[in-house]
């Protein structure tokens, strides 16, 4: 018999849940937090209104999920629900989604561009690293909203395209679209920072 998947693993919890096991829900939100956290962070920049809408969002979901049949997996369903808390939180407040990141520079990580950078960790390289993380991170802040989300379903959190449509509400060819625009506007401002970088000497 074949490993259950993660998705068997989250609806047997998610079973349990509606029949009235509270551990179980616990488990699903010691599972997904961190992502969660990560998506909403995108979205809304201070650590303690993070911490807030990253609760908001599970407490919605446990309270939705009697109606969860399953039809999509459980995370692309949370994820939905997080997305929407978060923009409900910003409409709230009055705000649209900040400009500015803290820096993560292992983020870069999830680009092809960066790979050259990780092959050799000299001092410069490492600085190379840091300053592609701060331009990745500075070119995905600078995306719409709707860009922004796509790129860091599927990029960072590693999302099917199907799960990414399905979380987003909105049909597959404009998943694909929004990361291929998403990935150009990336790419745009990381060709100088790399260009320029094969042929300095130090």
């Amino acid at each position: 018999m074949s490993e259950p998947s993660e998705r068997d693993i989250d609806q047997i919890l998610v079973e349990r849940v509606q029949r009235g096991d509270k551990k179980a829900f616990e488990l699903l939100f010691l599972k997904y937090q961190r992502k969660i956290g990560r998506l909403v962070s995108r979205l809304v920049r201070d650590q303690a209104e993070i911490e807030d809408v990253t609760q908001e969002a599970f407490i919605k979901a446990y309270r939705a999920l009697p109606q969860f049949r399953g039809e999509s997996a459980f995370y692309t369903w949370l994820y939905r629900i997080a997305i929407n808390t978060a923009k409900n939180y910003l409409v709230s407040q009055g705000r649209r989604a900040p400009t500015s990141t803290e820096n993560d520079a292992e983020e870069a990580e999830t680009f092809d561009d960066a790979d050259q950078l990780r092959d050799i960790n000299t001092p410069e390289s490492l600085y190379m690293s840091r300053q592609v993380g701060d331009t990745v991170n500075r070119a995905m802040d600078a995306l719409p909203e709707e860009l922004r989300t796509a790129i860091q379903l599927r990029e960072i959190e590693g999302m099917s395209y199907e799960d990414i449509a399905l979380a987003m509400q909105c049909p597959i060819g404009t998943v694909r679209s929004r990361i291929f625009r998403a990935r150009d506007a990336i790419a745009a401002q990381l060709r100088p920072l790399l260009g320029t970088s094969k042929d300095k000497r130090w």
